[in-house]
């Protein structure tokens, strides 16, 4: 799980700050969460620009041609890199994917708007039916033990080196059912890191993620539930709050969303079965 000297030079930049306090004012380095665009290029079509934080970038491209349903099939993501450009900019914020067979960004059953911001990677669909459309529901027979969910947060916030160091990023960690973290990944998008940890299960061979769960940083909005529902993860909680519509999707897709996840305290909106005990 440890990450690379580079790897944490990637997520984070140096600013100088005015420190102010009742002992006065005072400059100061300080470390800030990196954010950059990334444009993702198929078979030579740009089809997206996200803004994320570097690092995992060809992960990141994996996770979001399969949670937007891009790709159907681990097999059909033929490669994937940075671009070989002539600035330093394309070779860092450029990733080529190239799949097998015809690729038409239309008939992925819905359009995005881009680029995307850091905060949102649902805005721009037309139609969140079409993410019904594409996934099949939860039938996973998993059980966790709530003392199991409870471990959850430590362990995921112990993990997020970057995050004691900038404090602006948030993560997403996929754990076994014995509350073991097997795959974690930060970035200053939530949708971002879930994308990130999805990418790195595909090139694992991990897909489908049936007896896994998802925990995210912060709030479970749509976007959350719907990237974790295409790789058909049965349970997703988050420390913070679920909007609505990720309520209601998950209750459609019969998947287990846990919201407000504490050391003492959970709240169960859907799928309360697969917490057992």
């Amino acid at each position: 799980m440890a990450r690379t000297n580079l790897e944490r030079q990637a997520l984070t930049s140096s600013w100088e700050v005015t420190r102010v306090s009742p002992q006065g004012a005072v400059r100061d380095p300080d470390v800030l969460a990196r954010e950059e665009p990334l444009e993702i290029r198929v078979n030579g079509q740009s089809i997206a620009v996200t803004m994320r934080t570097p690092g995992s970038d060809e992960e990141l491209a994996a996770g979001f041609l399969w949670t937007e349903r891009l790709i159907a099939e681990p097999a059909a993501l033929v490669s994937v890199g940075h671009c070989p450009g002539k600035s330093q900019e394309e070779r860092d914020n450029i990733v080529l994917a190239y799949v097998s067979g015809k690729f038409d960004l239309r008939e992925a059953g819905w359009q995005r708007s881009f680029p995307a911001s850091s905060s949102c990677g649902i805005c721009g669909k037309t139609s969140i039916e079409a993410v019904r459309r594409a996934a099949e529901p939860i039938r996973s027979a998993m059980r966790v033990v709530p003392d199991v969910f409870h471990s959850l947060p430590d362990t995921l916030r112990a993990a997020q080196a970057a995050f004691d160091r900038t404090g602006g990023l948030h993560a997403a960690g996929l754990f076994n059912a014995a509350g073991e973290l097997e795959l974690l990944r930060e970035d200053i998008g939530r949708h971002n890191a879930v994308d990130k940890v999805i990418g790195a299960a595909l090139f694992r061979e991990l897909l489908p993620l049936e007896d896994r769960i998802m925990l995210v940083s912060g709030r479970a909005g749509f976007e959350i539930v719907q990237k974790c529902l295409m790789a058909s993860v049965p349970i997703v909680a988050a420390v913070g709050a679920p909007s609505s519509l990720a309520v209601e999707l998950a209750a459609e897709a019969g998947m287990t969303l846990i919201g407000f996840l504490r050391k003492y305290s959970l709240n169960v909106y859907t799928g309360e079965e697969r917490v057992s005990g």
